[in-house]
């Protein structure tokens, strides 16, 4: 029965007829009855919730007061192994040391005390691994509380048991919590997404600024461009990148060092390498066209076209580190498809609209002019996209 993942439960009666009540139970005459075996399966989601665990490199341990039989039969239907299954009175004669060597094997524990519960929790803190632990009675709070993350029970976990934890799960579903993990490596993909948009756009910016005083060119950013583009860099960092959905490999990498820092040093590089090529772009079409006498008000809306279609072109190379540059377009975005519109219509605006374009100091654009401001957004995402490639291993490591 116990091989079936069964409870198992003895069941016996006695009768008394004397005055004086027995102080023990083993007083009494038991007469064996037979045998009570309680199933609690599974939930459907488990075994998929640990197959993604192991995939994006978590190790999942089961700790039961169940027998050990029955332990292994439920550990197996989770897909959990069992080739070494502990029980408490195994573990009671361990010493920390030892304790601690055999954690690093062991998946179930059986026949577990309070107490041992602990005991495991603090024993794969020792080995330097990041300890979620999950429970909902009133003696596992202590476990609760020594791991790094506590998870408690919402539904049927006491009070005593959430008071002691990090988090509450409200639907008591394990799924839950690896849902709660992807969602944890989308937000932190997101937030470098964001920070690398950030460190390159505003490369060509400074650049763009500093470049008519270098070199006596007239100037070409004033303070309604400079307002124009964080009205653009403003909702793409805190609205676009923040709706991205998750990169196809987001549960398939494993867990990154604690020590990691948010941004390392190769996405910094990687970010003022697109920088740098989007200076350059912009740049070089700002001094060629000022240099074959086009009226400095026309060189300034062409430089400035240029400019935010090249930064359209960052945040695209910068909507994954890891996917191609079609799967970057394809993938949905509703938030980008409203700001790029948005976006569009200011431009055409500026352009188009006389008060707009005095504002600007912006001139007439022709056709070829308008179609070399995209080319130059273009120009800077397949560049990049090729640099990707390259550069792809660092950036997702």
């Amino acid at each position: 029965m116990a091989t079936k993942g069964l409870r198992i439960i003895g069941v016996a009666r006695a009768t008394f007829a004397g005055e004086v009540w027995p102080t023990t139970q083993h007083d009494f005459a038991f007469e064996f009855l037979g045998l009570v075996g309680l199933a609690d399966p599974l939930r459907p989601n488990v075994s998929d919730a640990v197959r993604e665990c192991r995939s994006a490199g978590i190790r999942v341990v089961m700790i039961t007061g169940d027998f050990p039989l029955t332990a292994r039969a439920i550990a197996t239907q989770a897909g959990l192994a069992v080739a070494n299954v502990i029980s408490g009175d195994e573990l009671v004669h361990w010493d920390e040391e030892e304790l601690a060597q055999r954690v690093e094997t062991a998946s179930v524990f059986a026949r577990v005390l309070p107490e041992q519960k602990l005991r495991i929790v603090n024993a794969l803190k020792a080995n330097d691994q990041i300890v979620a632990m999950t429970g909902d009675g009133v003696n596992d709070a202590p476990s609760l509380k020594a791991a790094h993350i506590g998870i408690a029970m919402g539904g049927r976990g006491t009070d005593v048991a959430r008071e002691a934890s990090s988090i509450v799960l409200l639907d008591d579903e394990f799924s839950s919590i690896v849902a709660a993990i992807r969602l944890g490596r989308r937000i932190y993909d997101n937030l470098q997404k964001a920070m690398g948009f950030i460190f390159a756009v505003h490369v060509p910016i400074a650049g763009l600024a500093l470049l008519p005083l270098v070199f006596g060119l007239p100037i070409l950013l004033g303070p309604m461009h400079i307002a124009f583009l964080e009205m653009v860099i403003d909702p793409v960092c805190s609205l676009v990148f923040e709706a991205e959905t998750e990169e196809p490999n987001v549960m398939r990498r494993p867990p990154r060092d604690p020590a990691e820092p948010l941004f390392s040093r190769a996405k910094i590089v990687w970010s003022l390498l697109q920088g740098l090529l989007a200076l350059v772009v912009v740049a070089g079409i700002f001094v060629i066209a000022f240099k074959r006498g086009m009226p400095e008000t026309e060189v300034r809306a062409l430089a400035f076209f240029s400019l935010v279609f090249a930064i359209v072109g960052l945040i695209f190379v910068n909507r994954s580190f890891s996917s191609s540059i079609l799967t970057a377009i394809l993938r949905p975005n509703a938030t980008l498809a409203w700001v790029l519109v948005t976006v569009l219509a200011m431009l055409g605006g500026t352009l188009f609209v006389p008060f707009a374009s005095d504002l600007f100091r912006f001139g007439p654009l022709h056709v070829d002019d308008l179609a070399l401001t995209v080319a130059a957004g273009l120009i800077v995402l397949m560049i990049l996209e090729l640099f990707k490639t390259v550069w792809r291993k660092k950036l997702v490591a």
